[in-house]
């Protein structure tokens, strides 16, 4: 299978994971444990889980140069951005998380023309412009987003959020580039840990573990194994082989595929809304990686 085509599948699988996680991650949040205990929970979980992998792949050592990126790429991609969300989503509705993240890919695309002057082309733009057109359409049919000011301080997080992370894609991009994703993901989540066990530890010590439903140690273990390993390890392998904002277009796709996975599920039907949404954010998807195709790697 082409590197490429590959590539886009680990981007819609951990898509995919990313679109089911704002339910699961919701209602674990407050009354089970704090935004804090969830993140600490996910990083050092996360942590565990890359450094056994890295076992079973051959030795890998990171450049002295590159240990500065390294650092950088931490903060913004696991301490702030983790930190962030959940903080976030902790004080707004899922929906509202859902909408803002869709401005990330015009923060990507903003960050990498500062950054690495990545140049913006047309059908970057009609691609953006699509696929949001597309994702705000079906998540609005689905529900309603909330600016008032009783969610203004969580969307406002989300949006410091979405920048973080847009950071994060055009900063570890060029580390992609030369080492494993695993051999990053575990010095990543390792720095993170020690980035965010201040806050973290102490709130993670003080969840009730025992006392906890059946219901919510099972979304929190899918939020630990499957939002934070499985879903960076696919999108840092998908990085690996395109650029920062085909990553990033994908955000578009969440919501699509979590209607697809509704409708299998018998628990959505198809209408001519959702039809409309879906053809728009693949068109987005399909024009952004045209564009990069044609100034460079994918």
């Amino acid at each position: 299978m082409n590197k490429h085509l590959r590539a886009h599948l680990a981007l819609i699988a951990a898509n995919l994971i990313y679109g089911v996680n704002y339910g699961i991650a919701k209602q674990v949040m407050p009354d089970y444990l704090s935004p804090f205990a969830l993140v600490f929970a996910r990083i050092s979980g996360a942590c565990i889980l890359f450094w056994a992998l890295s076992l079973l792949l051959p030795k890998e050592t990171i450049d002295r140069k590159d240990i500065p990126r390294l650092l950088i790429a931490t903060l913004f991609g696991v301490a702030v951005n983790q930190s962030l969300f959940l903080n976030g989503l902790n004080i707004t509705t899922p929906i509202d998380a859902a909408i803002i993240m869709t401005a990330t890919p015009i923060l990507v695309l903003v960050v990498a023309r500062l950054l690495i002057r990545e140049p913006i082309t047309l059908f970057k733009i009609i691609g953006i412009m699509a696929g949001g057109t597309g994702a705000v359409l079906l998540i609005l049919y689905r529900g309603n987003i909330d600016f008032g000011t009783n969610h203004i301080i969580g969307n406002t997080i989300i949006v410091a959020n979405a920048t973080s992370y847009a950071l994060y894609l055009v900063i570890v991009k060029p580390l992609m580039d030369r080492y494993h994703p695993v051999t990053l993901m575990r010095w990543i989540f390792l720095f993170g840990l020690l980035l965010v066990s201040g806050p973290g530890l102490p709130a993670f010590i003080r969840v009730s573990w025992g006392y906890l439903p059946r219901d919510i140690l099972l979304s929190v273990l899918f939020v630990v194994v499957g939002t934070t390993f499985l879903a960076y390890l696919l999108n840092m392998y998908g990085l690996k082989n395109v650029k920062p904002i085909t990553v990033s277009i994908y955000i578009y796709s969440q919501p699509v595929i979590a209607s697809i996975v509704a409708l299998f599920l018998g628990q959505d039907v198809i209408t001519p809304v959702k039809i409309v949404a879906a053809l728009l954010v693949f068109s987005g998807v399909y024009f952004v990686s045209y564009s990069s195709s044609k100034t460079g790697r994918r």
